[in-house]
């Protein structure tokens, strides 16, 4: 037995490792995960159509074609590569996740790649297409009647079972290389090489972990482009409340609506340094925004690509307001066909009490005229038309 005998959460570490048997599941796990990497095509950016002339390029980097079919594809695998070669994910243990649903999707997936046990604690208002697709791999859902509740549910199992808490929240922006390494930021950006304006002005994400933002804020840095990176808020989440303040410790009462983002506290990835700005979306505007995507490109997506695509529009229309040329990028997070009781849902609308029609408004009129509702044109000469 190893002299080190406890993990990170004071679990016992019940195998050795130096013994030859474990070290060549480690390298078998580990390299499974490592070939569907290297299976896997690179996700498409897709263009929103915006009139030429604006000078504004809108771009989605459509995550919802991977494997498991979302964003969080590729932070499953860098988990599980980080919690493989650090010792923590174990023969015959269970890996055990804090989750809304698409993470725990995607972990689901990559514990039975590599054959360990795999639970999703999660809130119990978690779409039933979720619940599905996590049960399809051979997963356990663990629900929560409070959102707030699941970090301790987690790290609870994880102790009884002698398994291993993820905490995705905790090591998303530790466990994937910022640095390039075929992430998503040096994807997008090798992909807008040969576009009319390849380093864009701005990327908007949307925060769960907030390791997305992170990872795209430190390679901008890193490679000293000039890009700026906004993040947009749900509803019910303290991520715009927290960076406005500085204040690390607020929280908020309830769950968010908008599966995969927002939380109802500063999560550990979150690092509000690299950001640049934030925005706070309506939920209602966000389930507006998937609508008119669809209208755009033929598209169903998540409410969190909604969350990101109004900040998107809103950025579009003040560099057009402003005379400014150039691209932003933001994310198509996952599929809609998750949703369908949900944001395309008009009887959850109605239940839950919000008004798309003001929002989808403030949309076809940006798009049929270059001008948000309400905003000042800018500059003579500035509009649309020039």
């Amino acid at each position: 037995m190893s002299t080190d005998q406890q993990t990170r959460t004071g679990e016992t570490l019940d195998v050795d490792r130096t013994d030859p048997a474990y070290r060549a599941w480690l390298k078998e796990a580990v390299r499974r995960v490592q070939a569907d990497a290297n299976r896997s095509a690179d996700t498409h950016l897709l263009r929103f159509p915006l009139p030429e002339r604006w000078g504004v390029d809108l771009y989605l980097k459509d995550e919802s074609t991977h494997p498991t079919g979302s964003l969080k594809h590729r932070l499953a695998r860098s988990l599980f590569l980080y919690g493989l070669c650090n010792g923590w994910i174990r023969p015959d243990r269970p890996v055990i996740e804090a989750s809304s649903g698409s993470t725990a999707v995607s972990e689901a997936y990559f514990a039975k790649l590599i054959g360990v046990p795999f639970v999703a604690v999660m809130p119990r208002t978690t779409s039933a297409e979720k619940i599905r697709l996590i049960e399809f791999h051979g997963a356990r859902c663990h629900f929560v009647d409070d959102p707030r509740g699941v970090y301790e549910a987690a790290a609870a199992l994880a102790a009884e079972t002698g398994g291993h808490y993820m905490d995705q929240f905790t090591y998303a922006e530790r466990a994937t290389d910022w640095r390039g390494n075929n992430n998503i930021a040096e994807s997008i950006f090798r992909q807008l090489r040969l576009e009319r304006f390849p380093e864009p002005a701005w990327i908007v994400a949307t925060a769960g972990t907030g390791g997305t933002s992170a990872t795209l804020a430190r390679y901008v840095r890193y490679q000293q482009y000039d890009t700026r990176v906004c993040v947009a808020d749900p509803e019910n989440s303290c991520f715009f409340e927290g960076w406005t303040t500085g204040d690390p410790h607020v929280t908020c009462d309830c769950g968010s609506r908008i599966e995969g983002i927002g939380r109802p506290r500063m999560e550990p990835s979150f690092v509000p340094g690299a950001v640049d700005r934030m925005m706070k979306v309506p939920d209602a505007a966000a389930v507006a925004a998937v609508r008119a995507l669809e209208r755009a490109i033929g598209r169903k997506a998540g409410g969190s690509t909604g969350t990101g695509l109004w900040s998107a529009l809103k950025i579009v229309s003040e560099m057009v307001a402003e005379g400014r040329t150039g691209s932003v990028v933001t994310l198509l997070c996952d599929p809609g066909d998750r949703y369908l009781d949900k944001y395309y849902s008009d009887t959850w609308l109605a239940a839950q009490g919000l008004d798309i029609g003001p929002y989808a408004a403030t949309i076809e009129s940006l798009l049929r005229t270059g001008v948000w509702p309400g905003r000042p044109t800018g500059r003579p000469g500035a509009g649309p038309g020039v």
